[in-house]
């Protein structure tokens, strides 16, 4: 955990990755809005965004890095985001930074600078001049992940709009923390059912890794977000077989590579999924918890193989969820 003071210096670190977008559009964007009540998705502008995978490599950051990127879509207004990096290993928050955005402006943040070393996924929230959470559905962000074991790939950052006006009710100057209610009254709701569309067979070569996310816990230092717990799943294959299969996580990130040991099934997955064929699956936690999720994919002969391919992307939301909440912090931003 960093304190304030070396906190300060990354922040002015990062200014040399921060690149301003001077888009000089003198009327409002053509169209309508995007509805604020739809429900969540990497593909529009919200008040809350989770980055589903950070990861840096401390000694060589070259091979294994994240570049996270946010975007103030306003024309008019500035924004001011509390982003707070969560440890996969310890399951609490590593650092938190304020992001200050201009309008039109975008922000990138290399993990490597922020916080080295560490893997696991970042939430970034709108907050006022004070720090709590405020009402501003104008953010877009993605990020590039590239791993040291090969996987790769562009992931957008899975949005939750505000449903409320203004400040998040409840919260003051008075205020040391606020609750993010997910619940499709304070915001969008979380998805409970996630779904792995048409993964290769591990048997051609593909290391395909999986990644679950837990919404819900706590974003206070020293305190823990939420644990994935017990998942039960299934898999089919293109014969429109399935097979079931549990596993439990006590972090709040769960990372896992399909292979002949992942998902526990019998037969072995390579074998279920031969050389060749595709499968999908979903899993859901055993209790009402809400999960967010992608899959990132490498394969050593996308150069000579036709079949080879490589990328990734977040997982397919099947339900949703009103029961998850997430507890942040409340500080006055030091945006200058």
């Amino acid at each position: 955990m960093r304190t304030p003071h070396q906190l300060a210096h990354t922040l002015l670190a990062l200014g040399a990755f921060f690149i301003l977008t001077s888009t000089a559009f003198a009327q409002a964007d053509p169209g309508s809005p995007y509805p604020a009540a739809s429900e969540l998705s990497d593909q529009r502008a919200g008040s809350v965004l989770f980055y589903n995978l950070y990861s840096s490599n401390a000694a060589n950051p070259k091979i294994e890095n994240t570049l996270i990127n946010i975007t103030n879509t306003n024309t008019t207004a500035s924004a001011i985001v509390h982003f707070f990096f969560v440890d996969s290993a310890t399951s609490s928050v590593s650092t938190s930074i304020f992001c200050c955005l201009t309008p039109n402006q975008t922000a990138v943040l290399l993990a490597s600078d922020v916080d080295p070393g560490t893997t696991g996924y970042v939430i970034g929230v709108a907050v006022s001049g004070i720090g709590c959470p405020v009402s501003f559905n104008f953010l877009i962000g993605d990020e590039y992940v590239k791993l040291a074991s090969g996987q790769a790939a562009n992931l957008g950052a899975e949005t939750f709009a505000a449903l409320y006006d203004g400040v998040l009710p409840g919260c003051s100057g008075t205020s040391t923390t606020a609750a993010l209610i997910f619940n499709g009254v304070r915001y969008n709701r979380a998805p409970r059912v996630l779904a792995l569309d048409k993964f290769r067979s591990p048997a051609d070569g593909n290391s395909t890794l999986l990644i679950l996310n837990r919404v819900g816990g706590s974003l206070v230092m020293g305190e823990r977000a939420a644990a994935v717990g017990r998942i039960s799943g299934e898999v089919t294959n293109s014969a429109g077989n399935s097979l079931s299969f549990t596993f439990t996580s006590g972090s709040t990130q769960f990372r896992a590579v399909l292979s002949d040991t992942f998902p526990a099934i019998s037969p072995a997955l390579p074998s279920f999924i031969p050389s060749g064929r595709t499968g999908w699956m979903k899993f859901a936690g055993d209790t009402d918890i809400g999960l967010l999720g992608a899959v990132i994919n490498f394969n050593p002969n996308v150069k000579t193989s036709l079949s080879a391919f490589k990328q990734g992307h977040n997982l397919h939301k099947l339900t949703l969820s009103a029961t998850n909440m997430i507890v942040m912090p409340v500080s006055p931003p030091n945006c200058g």
